[in-house]
Parts: C-alpha cells; structure tokens; sequence
C-alpha cells in the first residue's frame, strides 16, 4: 500500500485493492492489536493480499477479531478510555469510530465496484 507525505497535488484516486488495505490494516489491524491483544501490525511489513479473494479472507479475519474483541467489552470498558495504544478518549468513542470508518470506506469500495460495473467491466485508457 502505497503513500506519500505530503499528499500528490492532485491526489489520485486510490483503488478498491488500497481501500481494502486500508480498512484491514490501519482501520482494524492496528486496533485489534493495540485493544485486543491481536498481533501487531505494521503497514511496512503487512503481507497484502494479491488477490480479490485473498484480500476478502483478510478482511474478514480482522473484522471477525475486531467484532469478538467488541463483543467481549462491558459496559464498564466501553465508558472509560483504553489502557493501551494512542487514543484516550472513552472505548465507546474509539469502537463508534471504527465502525464509521469501515461504513465510510466500505460505501467508497461499494461505489468504485458500481463504477466499474457501470462501465460494464473495462477500465478506461490513460492518454
């Protein structure tokens, strides 16, 4: 998953495969380890998934790590702040902000296959 710092002028439009990174790598991967004792993350070092396939089984064991470890939570937990990771605002906050996360670049992933469908299956030349 590429990037740079400070963003291109124009910023491209990133791919359904690097929205997908996205979600499973910083939205959750990082979380599920900081929060649940998952296994740390690094965007650096993170094995992409080649494929469509191989990136839907990802997302789906980190999604499936990340909603256990909310489901395990208390209403005690979710009032007061994490004891680890770099946020330290109530956990309640942090899994609402999650879960807005993978609302706002799941419709993106959504609309990107839409287009991609709508130009029925071709992707446009560059000139």
């Amino acid at each position: 998953m590429d990037w740079a710092s400070p963003d291109p002028v124009p910023a491209p439009v990133t791919t359904i495969a690097w929205r997908l990174a996205h979600i499973v790598v910083s939205c959750l991967g990082y979380r599920v380890a900081w929060y649940f004792g998952g296994q740390e993350v690094d965007s650096e070092t993170f094995a992409y998934a080649g494929t469509a396939d191989e990136a839907l089984k990802q997302l789906d064991a980190m999604y499936g790590r990340w909603n256990a470890g909310v489901r395990e939570l208390s209403d005690a937990d979710l009032e007061k702040p994490p004891t680890v990771g770099p946020e330290r605002f109530p956990m309640q906050n942090r899994v609402l902000h999650v879960n807005r996360e993978l609302i706002h670049h799941g419709a993106e992933i959504s609309l990107l296959r839409d287009l991609y469908r709508w130009q029925g299956g071709v992707v446009p030349r560059r000139e």
